[in-house]
């Protein structure tokens, strides 16, 4: 049976009508629900409603102590593979392209046609510039998704920056229909350097994001009345290829950022799947 095309007017509006939506404060009540006993009823049938792959969890459904817990869940270890070349980058999530390419100078695709700039997503002068006219990847994680987040490199993590935001769906109409939309939610910018020079990952948060957590630092995100923040490590911290990074705990977007000419990328076209580990693209220049 062939599904009618909901007109995109409709789906604009609704995406756009987020935006009067208290998102933020919905998220917090979702986080505080989902790390409760309780939301463990809701394990079932969430896994089922969004067709998640409980076959690679670390853990059986009923080990999980609560909705978060196994939404920030492990995978069963060696599931995936890391391409071990030294001149790799990998993919640092489960997850699907959303776009990917080379900086317009100082812009990036969110999709075709709607465009938004590196100031905006760093809201920092000095790393915004050092990433002109680079390569960027904008990776999503669908509930469906596994939401741990790894080092795309080696990394010498010297840096976080924080923006607290909104927290509006990252989802295709959202992405399609809301400009500039990653400037616009809470963020975190991890900066490193590299053997490609310097590299940012940065994890945007979604509707129901109520955290994203960090392996290395206690940065707290999504507090009420917290303003931005930027932290410099005196000692930067080493962190190799594949190491975990954080976790979402909920579907959200990871942005990469490299230097001009220092690697090629090479992801799937836009829409399509990538998982941790898998080969992105290669460094080409130290």
């Amino acid at each position: 049976m062939i599904q009618p095309k909901i007109p995109d007017a409709f789906v604009k509006a609704f995406a756009q009508s987020f935006r009067h939506i208290p998102t933020n404060l919905i998220s917090r009540s979702w986080g505080r629900f989902a790390r409760t006993q309780r939301s463990r009823h809701v394990i079932r049938p969430f896994a089922k409603a969004f067709h998640i792959a409980v076959g690679e969890a670390e853990k059986d459904l009923d080990e999980y102590g609560s909705l978060n817990e196994f939404f920030t869940r492990k995978l069963k270890p060696n599931l995936r593979s890391f391409d071990t070349d030294p001149k790799s980058i990998l993919s640092p999530v489960d997850g699907t392209v959303s776009s990917s390419g080379a900086c317009d100078r100082n812009q990036m695709m969110q999709v075709k046609g709607s465009p938004f700039d590196i100031y905006g997503l760093l809201r920092d002068g000095p790393m915004a510039r050092r990433f002109e006219s680079g390569q960027y990847s904008v990776l999503y994680l669908s509930p469906q998704d596994y939401h741990r987040v790894h080092a795309p490199l080696d990394l010498q993590i010297h840096g976080l920056g924080y923006m607290p935001g909104t927290l509006l769906p990252v989802n295709r109409p959202s992405v399609r229909f809301i400009p500039e939309l990653y400037t616009q939610n809470e963020r975190v910018m991890i900066y490193a350097d590299s053997a490609c020079g310097p590299v940012s990952v940065v994890l945007v948060g979604a509707q129901c994001v109520g955290y994203i957590s960090l392996t290395f630092s206690d940065l707290v995100t999504n507090r009420f009345g917290t303003g931005p923040q930027r932290l410099n490590f005196k000692d930067p911290i080493a962190v190799k290829k594949g190491m975990e990074l954080g976790a979402f705990e909920m579907g959200s977007t990871v942005v990469l950022l490299f230097a001009k000419d220092r690697v090629a990328l090479n992801l799937p076209a836009a829409g399509l799947p990538v998982r941790v580990g898998q080969n992105i693209g290669t460094i080409e220049r130290t």
